[in-house]
């Protein structure tokens, strides 16, 4: 699989990865065979970024992934993890001595002694204008606990301060065919500055797979059913913020400009690839299929110019008016 550098880290990671959200929580059940079955099919794959956080699944995803890279010692991952929802979020919070306690706490659960990549999960907005904050970040690396640092932002505005900020190595940033604001400022910032790119969300919570329905029912304990208008975290995301009506009609249009051969998920997928300054791509997988047929995207030839102008029709048409001015 293709391999792109990560900002400054220097690092190279596979341009789909993987996420693992899934195999913490708040998507259903994923039992550990299973969520092992995920990890070694991504691997096998080539995929050699997996993502993760302290609070998916209470640390359930990080130590299946520590007993993974235990297992598997030589499959040459890069694992990118995410500290600071685990307490309620004010700026007060996000100081050195928490730092080095969720730290510590993350390299327990993955069994290393330094953290390869650890990003801010999505903190509160005046975080990213704050010198001490990013002194402190300075700190866990000087110290070794840490190799880098990047940022998780939920809106633009918050990309771009933290790409202004010299240390950052990565911003993670919601990017698919129906959230295309990133396109704007935020790629071009990011690679002007040399800062990697991480897309999340990358089928909208599943929508651009083509396969759900006005009936389609989601366990209780999956997001997708109890965060819909933002009940427990930012809308934005679940089903990338647009509405699932709207959604569904969207994602019946964009299934019809997949390519032959390739699959509605497959083409969202190298729609993001081929995004300038993007990094890396990181689709969630509930199976060992799901992550081959995710990995193979990166196989498929760049989508042609029709394509695209398509999308982005689409997306003008469909989800601007919805969510363009949100995030």
């Amino acid at each position: 699989m293709e391999q792109r550098v990560l900002g400054p880290s220097g690092r190279q990671v596979s341009v789909v990865g993987l996420g693992t959200w899934q195999l913490g929580a708040d998507w259903g059940e994923v039992d550990e065979p299973r969520a092992r079955a995920v990890l070694d099919a991504a691997a096998d794959a080539g995929v050699t970024f997996f993502d993760t956080a302290d609070v998916y699944g209470d640390g359930r995803s990080e130590r299946l992934i520590g007993a993974f890279l235990r297992a598997r010692p030589d499959a040459g991952i890069t694992v990118a993890t995410k500290m600071g929802r685990r307490v309620a979020q004010l700026p007060e919070h996000y100081v050195l001595d928490n730092f080095r306690a969720w730290t510590d706490r993350s390299r327990a659960n993955l069994g290393v002694e330094t953290l390869d990549l650890v990003q801010l999960h999505c903190p509160p907005p005046p975080v990213f204008s704050s010198d001490a904050v990013f002194d402190a970040l300075d700190t866990l690396v000087d110290e070794g606990r840490v190799a880098g640092y990047g940022v998780s932002v939920e809106t633009c505005d918050e990309a771009l301060t933290a790409i202004a900020r010299p240390g950052v190595v990565s911003v993670q940033i919601i990017l698919n065919p129906f959230r295309l604001k990133p396109l704007e400022r935020v790629l071009p910032a990011a690679g002007a500055a040399g800062v990697g790119v991480i897309a999340r969300v990358p089928l909208a919570s599943g929508l651009l797979s083509g396969r759900y329905t006005a009936a389609t029912v989601f366990a209780e304990d999956d997001h997708r059913a109890f965060n819909r208008n933002g009940e427990a975290f930012d809308r934005g995301e679940t089903f990338s913020g647009v509405d699932y009506a709207t959604g569904l009609t969207a994602a019946a249009e964009f299934a019809g400009l997949a390519p032959e051969g390739a699959t509605p998920a497959q083409t969202a997928l190298r729609w993001v690839i081929q995004q300038p300054a993007v990094t890396t791509v990181i689709p969630g997988a509930r199976d060992p299929e799901q992550v081959r047929a995710n990995a193979a995207a990166a196989h498929l030839p760049p989508l042609p110019d029709d394509t695209l102008a398509a999308v982005r029709a689409l997306y003008d048409e469909r989800i601007r008016p919805r969510v363009h001015a949100l995030w």
